[in-house]
């Protein structure tokens, strides 16, 4: 095999450039706009390395029959978590990240009301990254839901 032919070593690959949250906020509504261009769908607090909290803020389209956050809006927010997270510590070049499992637990029944998604990374390896995410009430006072995620990662870097 030919010098050239030969993949660089692992140490000559950059490590990936972390995102800011204006970063990770533009590309989400660049590429998601389905959820709100405006953030009016879905708002990004805070990011940084293997983590992430986002709000869900109260609306009528978020409910169900009975008064209740419904789940679909519950999952979807939690899957947005994780994929924030996800972007935010390996960069642009995970853009192309894709759920393969989300796992939630629903704890209680959520008032109508701002729900907020703590997202934390528990693993990132080159091809999987494992994330988890406690959803709570607006105070942070009552655990709604916990749920976990399985991303395939693009290859990055290399």
């Amino acid at each position: 095999m030919d010098s050239c032919d030969r993949p660089p070593p692992p140490d000559s690959i950059p490590p990936p450039r972390r995102l800011t949250l204006d970063e990770v906020s533009a590309l989400m509504r660049q590429h998601f706009p389905q959820l709100g261009n405006s953030g009016k769908l879905i708002f990004i607090d805070r990011v940084g390395e293997g983590e992430a909290r986002l709000r869900l803020p109260e609306s009528v389209e978020h409910l169900r029959p009975g008064g209740t956050v419904s789940g679909p809006a519950m999952v979807m927010l939690a899957d947005v978590a994780v994929y924030v997270a996800i972007l935010a510590t390996l960069g642009e070049g995970a853009l192309q990240a894709v759920t393969t499992s989300l796992n939630v637990n629903f704890l209680k029944r959520p008032e109508p009301g701002e729900l907020v998604a703590e997202a934390r990374l528990l693993k990132v390896g080159r091809r999987l990254a494992v994330g988890e995410v406690a959803i709570t009430d607006a105070t942070g006072d009552t655990l709604l839901a916990h749920t976990t995620a399985t991303y395939a990662l693009p290859r990055i870097g290399g």
